[in-house]
């Protein structure tokens, strides 16, 4: 009796133990696939973490990237509020923008359709040839384009000279420099973003469209009444991305303006790059990167609010 007396006693206190240290019970038992996993999060704290801890500590310092750091609180953010550089390279982001991503979004949902056409022979060659300059060096492309754009001997002004056009400053003149890093980017991403509508008319039933030309509807008024709307989530997906890697633009910049003529093709992160390692302002220019994060994820909610918006597929008005 008093032994049965005691394990009512003795039971409570095993489980209260189990339940101030579950995490144990669970380590020791699955300790071999914890240890497998345990570089990744190794190597993320390192190279992820606590870069994101330390610029963010940065941001609120004045730093030269050699000796003592000056504790500065907001001064960084505050001073950004008035910085015409910084803001003068969003309003390029924006303009770039506007330039070239309708052109792209448009030329890739009318290549997506004459790949996806039943008629069209070798659509394996010509959906990789599309697609080659997104796997190109981006360095070397804006190499190219660079010489084929020069005033004085660049083969596009060649080509005009025997239509008696004169000279164009591509990479001299602001309004001329934004078209040619536009005509670079288009020719570099146009390829994915045809991939992306190419996807997504593979989803709409050919059912749907042969309805629609046994009704009388030619091609133009199926690809705008039928396959642009049913298209919506994808299009909504491409400019949310060209959004994204338009204030995110970087090697395409330098390689082919130097973010000029003045600054006129300066974006966020070029401006960023410029502020920490020309001018030795790495406070200012983490600053400047978290800025620049806060736009990206206004943007990024945006999308998600848009998406949410889309009126689900047999709803009425």
């Amino acid at each position: 009796m008093a032994r049965n007396a005691a394990e009512p006693a003795v039971l409570p206190r095993a489980g209260e133990r189990g339940r101030r240290r579950p995490w144990i019970v669970v380590f020791r038992r699955y300790r071999a696939p914890y240890l497998f996993i345990l570089p990744f999060f190794v190597v993320f704290a390192v190279f992820f973490l606590y870069p994101i801890g330390f610029s963010l500590s940065l941001s609120l310092h004045e730093w030269s990237g050699s000796g003592p750091a000056r504790f500065v609180g907001l001064g960084n953010y505050r001073l950004l509020l008035r910085d015409e550089l910084f803001w003068g390279s969003m309003l390029n982001a924006t303009i770039l923008f506007l330039i070239y991503v309708p052109a792209m979004t448009f030329l890739a949902l009318v290549l997506a359709s004459v790949l996806h056409s039943r008629y069209l022979r070798l659509q394996g060659l010509w959906r990789a040839l599309i697609f080659l300059p997104n796997i190109t060096s981006m360095v070397a492309a804006g190499y190219v384009f660079r010489l084929m754009l020069d005033t004085e001997s660049g083969l596009a002004n060649r080509f005009l000279s025997f239509f008696g056009v004169s000279p164009i400053p591509w990479l001299d003149d602001v309004w001329w420099a934004r078209v040619s890093l536009g005509l670079l980017l288009v020719w570099a991403w146009l390829g994915w973003n045809t991939v992306i509508m190419l996807a997504g008319l593979q989803t709409i039933p050919r059912e749907l469209l042969d309805a629609a030309r046994v009704d009388g509807a030619n091609a133009a008024q199926i690809f705008r009444r039928i396959t642009v709307p049913l298209l919506r989530p994808q299009i909504l997906f491409a400019v949310t991305l060209s959004i994204i890697g338009t204030y995110s633009l970087f090697t395409e910049p330098f390689v082919l303006t130097r973010g000029g003529p003045v600054q006129a093709t300066t974006t966020p992160v070029y401006q960023v790059f410029t502020t920490t390692f020309e001018y030795a302002k790495v406070g200012y220019g983490a600053a400047m990167s978290y800025v620049y994060f806060a736009v990206i994820v206004v943007l990024t909610l945006f999308q998600f609010w848009a998406l949410s918006r889309e009126r689900p597929a047999g709803r009425g008005r």
